[in-house]
């Protein structure tokens, strides 16, 4: 490796804001099971079909409606 880099031409990344965020969450194993089932059906990863139903939730701004009984 050289001692010294010169980044002074360097471009910033045009994707930096579309780059992922790892984070960790609980979700209750039937759940999992049921993403991954549905993900090898459709051929795409369990964790981007959980991404794209996220993402769809968060755009048409979907709420969750709740009752105790």
């Amino acid at each position: 490796m050289r001692d010294h880099y010169d980044f002074s031409n360097s471009v910033k990344n045009p994707y930096a804001k579309k780059l992922k965020k790892q984070v960790t969450i609980r979700l209750d194993e039937d759940t999992v099971e049921y993403f991954k089932a549905l993900a090898d059906y459709k051929g795409i990863p369990y964790q981007s079909l959980i991404n794209l139903y996220l993402r769809d939730c968060a755009q048409s701004r979907r709420e969750l409606k709740m009752e105790w009984q």
